[in-house]
């Protein structure tokens, strides 16, 4: 089994167990929305490619649904700034996905480890440098690596190779999914790490909202 759909498969899990309600929350996704796009994800990834030219195709569930995902996403954003802030973390994410894929080792055999989760790491930290909010971190891991994959099939097109670009091939175990993923994973992560370390010992702040005690997270 892929990396992509074992990350989907635990994340499907997290959310029917309601472990991961606060990160939907800060997504504003319900439950079933979730659940929904994953399902998406995995089914459609089995269908097969769009083809837009002979060089050019796309992937429904790897490329079509997760895009789908961020604009949604990105209208959500609460403000101005966060949609700003989105769209300068996905080029900084894309620029520095493409660099690290021209100056890495040509055989994916000569590096330690999948150079697919070295991307999807490589894009959920940098997204959330830029980013600060789940929703930011999950748009800049989507569309960073869409845009590298593009400006990586631009760059070998425009060395006279007719080389297939499929966007999303692999479906659900492609790096699109994956760095999606990842990225909001490590928002999470370093988010919690961050507010724990500036909040110390004291408890955080509560207040009485739609009728019970709520805990002040900022998105």
């Amino acid at each position: 089994m892929t990396i992509g759909m074992i990350l989907l498969i635990i994340t499907a899990i997290l959310i029917l167990l309601g472990a991961g309600q606060r990160v939907l929350d800060r997504l504003h996704l319900s439950d079933k929305a979730a659940l929904l796009f994953i399902a998406l994800i995995i089914g459609l990834g089995f269908v097969p490619d769009v083809r837009v030219t002979d060089l050019f195709a796309f992937n429904l569930g790897g490329a079509l649904i997760p895009l789908a995902l961020c604009v949604y996403l990105f209208f959500q954003a609460d403000t101005a700034w966060e949609k700003w802030r989105s769209i300068l973390a996905s080029l900084v994410t894309g620029a520095a996905i493409f660099a690290i894929g021209r100056f890495a080792p040509d055989e994916p055999e000569a590096m330690r480890f999948d150079p697919i989760l070295l991307y999807g790491l490589a894009a959920g930290l940098i997204a959330y440098i830029f980013g600060r909010s789940r929703r930011c971190a999950f748009i800049a891991g989507v569309m960073g690596m869409m845009l590298s994959d593009v400006a990586n099939a631009a760059y070998i097109w425009s060395r006279g190779i007719p080389q297939e670009f499929v966007l999303g091939g692999a479906g659900a175990a492609d790096a699109i999914v994956i760095s999606g993923l990842l990225a909001v994973l490590l928002a999470e992560l370093l988010g919690e790490v961050i507010e724990r370390m500036k909040r110390g010992t004291r408890p955080p702040v509560r207040t009485f909202r739609d009728g019970e005690f709520a805990k002040e997270e900022k998105f």
